[in-house]
């Protein structure tokens, strides 16, 4: 592990496939050895916590950071109450040791990115002609207006391997 994580990044539209390659690429990593973490960027309010149980009880009453820890993991919830949604550069700022974050969300952010197509998404117009950090496209349909490399969007492994190469992440023996 290095001290200054390896990043990459999968931008898409809703429903365009990001959670699923997103959960696709940590199992194949974890399973080649590395010790992967990720940041999800969500653009709506979302809770992680139960209405009633004690931390729920501790951020209703007005607490800036509740801490859940027990034998198996730990969890920090921060209240913004107001303030502004910190940068990508303070979120990665707090995450561990790894080798290798990868971002789902956060497309407009200066990293290494996959574009996640789906041909169901609603919003199908493309990302990467205006983003010059994209490197490949995954799509579950033919996609030929592109210099990019383009993968299908179910090959995991073909798409690991991509990432490994860009991020320089060392070989696992």
């Amino acid at each position: 592990m290095t001290n200054a994580p390896r990043i990459f990044g999968i931008a898409g539209w809703k429903n365009s496939g990001k959670t699923g390659l997103a959960v696709r690429l940590v199992e194949e990593f974890t399973r080649r050895g590395y010790k992967i973490s990720t940041i999800k960027h969500a653009h709506h309010d979302f809770d992680i916590d139960k209405v009633g149980a004690d931390s729920y009880r501790h951020r209703e009453a007005g607490a800036h950071e509740v801490v859940i820890v027990s034998g198996t993991r730990y969890a920090i919830m921060h209240e913004l109450r107001g303030a502004p949604e910190p940068s990508f550069e303070e979120i990665l700022a707090r995450i561990g040791p790894c080798d290798l974050v990868l971002i789902e969300g956060y497309k407009r952010e200066p990293v290494p990115k996959i574009e996640a197509r789906r041909e169901a998404s609603a919003n199908r117009e493309h990302l990467a002609p205006s983003d010059p950090h994209i490197r490949a496209i995954a799509a579950d349909h033919r996609v030929e207006d592109t210099d990019l490399p383009v993968f299908d969007l179910d090959d995991t492994l073909a798409i690991a391997d991509f990432i490994a190469t860009v991020t320089g992440l060392p070989p696992r023996s």
